[in-house]
């Protein structure tokens, strides 16, 4: 068994993508480029061409385009730079806490003067592994109940990162900080530190939705849990009465942390709840029962399942 996976793995293409090309910054209009404060090269451009686990390819839930570049004061687009811009300024206790329990990023860089150093936190697919830890002790499931959810959250959340890094490096689309910076106020700065990568669609958002997708067909729909996964950072717990409700709050708090236009939240949810019911239509350890329908999260908790509804 172990020869097997090995070999399976040996071929997932990403020895390969070690030696593709460094990923360039151009100055187009629109276009993603490094942010403050250390301006990092972009982070995996060649994600997207690793072999997906479940996916038939790593495209095969592609969003629809973003908002086309565009300053005009009246574009869909500069409405929603307008929008991370406004609600930064406006953030409650609330969502700065909402925003700082999703951040996740694993490695933050510090500036002290000359001196430039990174804290390490725990990574969103880490979050959501913890999430499965606390849902399996919760739900008292036994050792093959509690592998099995461990291992399709994994599918699904490494799905998901390939989807979604797949639509990042082909829209490559410019952060709020790089516009709001340029055309509303220089001083500007995100609650969070923006990731180094282009901004479409949301990260967070689709795995989010694809772990939830798994754990609601494991575990239930309206499984309450307490989330305690970032005590040891310093935060406290937070609470949710279903998976799908957690997803939707790493999603919105992207908005909150100034780091993601609502339409890569939102499209977001969509692409990562296909990921999900992807996995739970094709990853069976049980006997089959009805297949899935992918769920739509709402960030704004108003449920729906129709896509066109956003």
């Amino acid at each position: 068994v172990a020869a097997h996976v090995l070999a399976w793995a040996s071929k997932d293409q990403f020895p390969e993508t070690r030696g593709y090309p460094k990923f360039t910054v151009t100055s187009e209009a629109g276009q993603w480029v490094p942010t403050p404060p250390a301006y990092i090269d972009a982070i995996e451009p060649h994600w997207g061409k690793l072999r997906p686990f479940v996916m038939d390819s790593s495209s095969q839930f592609r969003p629809k385009p973003p908002h086309p570049y565009d300053t005009a004061q009246t574009s869909a687009f500069f409405r929603q730079v307008k929008e991370v811009f406004e609600v930064g300024r406006q953030l409650n206790d609330e969502q700065r806490e909402i925003a700082a329990f999703w951040d996740c990023n694993p490695y933050v860089m510090n500036v002290r003067g000359h001196a430039m150093f990174a804290t390490k936190k725990i990574t969103p697919g880490g979050h959501w592994m913890g999430i499965v830890g606390i849902a399996a002790r919760k739900s008292d499931a036994d050792i093959m109940k509690s592998a099995e959810a461990y291992a399709r959250t994994a599918i699904a959340l490494a799905d998901g990162f390939i989807s979604s890094w797949d639509e990042k490096y082909r829209s490559n689309l410019v952060r709020p900080e790089t516009v709001i910076n340029t055309l509303l106020d220089e001083a500007w700065q995100p609650l969070l530190q923006t990731p180094p990568f282009p901004e479409y669609t949301s990260g967070h958002s689709v795995i989010s939705a694809a772990a939830a997708a798994v754990l609601t067909d494991q575990f239930g729909d309206n499984f309450a849990f307490a989330d305690s996964t970032e005590i040891s950072y310093g935060l406290p717990i937070r609470s949710f009465t279903s998976f799908n409700k957690a997803a939707a709050e790493a999603a919105i708090s992207r908005l909150y942390a100034g780091i993601h236009y609502r339409m890569a939240i939102e499209e977001g949810l969509i692409q990562g709840g296909k990921v999900g019911a992807n996995v739970v239509r094709r990853i069976r350890t049980r006997e089959p029962d009805a297949g899935p329908k992918a769920v739509v999260i709402s960030v704004d908790s108003r449920e729906s399942t129709d896509p066109s509804a956003h």
